[in-house]
């Protein structure tokens, strides 16, 4: 079984020069307050999507975020290179600011059967332009907190795009998928995140899943809904390793920076 790699690096102000291969950052915004950390994502980020409304959180949100600069300044700096999805939560304003400045729009109205976050991450697995995809990392600010219902359909995502690294970032933690098909390495920024962590079985119970680095490791054990997950589990160390015959959420709580 091939090992997958995974590290948090995207949250140090500075990417470590020895990941190897280097991956390439993607970021989708979507229609909740940005985290404190977005100018960094953004920064990381090779190509920045907005879903419909999240555009609005850049325009509003992007200079709060960077009090000390002019926020007309803030706002032309921060530009989209997309903006996707059924439009039906982006202000008139803010789509004519950001069309007036080369962002481009693609209205998909007619496509309600998905949701923003999943035509965004479509448009870069499928159609980006002059996007190295062989290391691809999708960041998605914004994916957590509010309606419970798009939470569930943020995750529901994960799975339909379960062969993509995407994470889904809030101002108190991260998601993301870790696939049945691979074992894993998690390699922690301790300096940035933790201890708190977790691991939950999604679309089907666990029948058997091993662990390493954790305050609370799992050997061979069954987790399910109804039964034992592991919750309000610890980081030990600098590396967690997780092997399982299910896809695991993983999750760990971001510090305070």
């Amino acid at each position: 079984m091939d090992l997958m790699s995974h590290s948090s690096a995207f949250l140090l102000p500075t990417l470590p020069p020895n990941q190897t291969p280097s991956p390439t950052y993607a970021l989708v915004v979507l229609n909740q307050s940005l985290p404190r950390f977005a100018p960094l994502l953004w920064n990381h980020a090779q190509l920045r999507l907005c879903a419909d409304g999240g555009a609005n959180r850049v325009y509003d949100d992007m200079p709060l975020l960077l009090p000390h600069d002019n926020a007309v300044d803030v706002r032309k700096r921060y530009k989209p290179d997309v903006i996707k999805g059924d439009m039906d939560s982006i202000r008139k304003d803010v789509l004519e600011f950001y069309a007036s400045m080369g962002t481009q729009i693609i209205n998909e109205s007619e496509d309600q059967d998905t949701t923003d976050l999943h035509k965004c991450i479509a448009y870069i697995c499928h159609s980006a332009p002059n996007l190295d995809k062989s290391n691809l990392c999708i960041l998605v600010a914004g994916a957590l907190g509010g309606r419970f219902d798009h939470e569930i359909g943020n995750i529901n995502v994960l799975c339909r795009f379960s062969n993509i690294r995407i994470i889904l970032i809030s101002d108190d933690c991260l998601v993301h998928l870790l696939p049945r098909t691979h074992r894993h390495e998690i390699h922690i920024q301790s300096s940035v995140e933790g201890p708190h962590c977790g691991l939950v079985p999604i679309g089907m119970p666990s029948g058997s899943t091993t662990t390493t680095g954790l305050q609370w490791d799992l050997a061979e054990t069954e987790m399910r809904f109804g039964g034992l997950i592991s919750t309000s589990n610890l980081v030990k160390g600098e590396k967690i390793t997780v092997q399982s015959d299910a896809d695991l959420l993983w999750t760990i709580s971001i510090q305070k920076m």
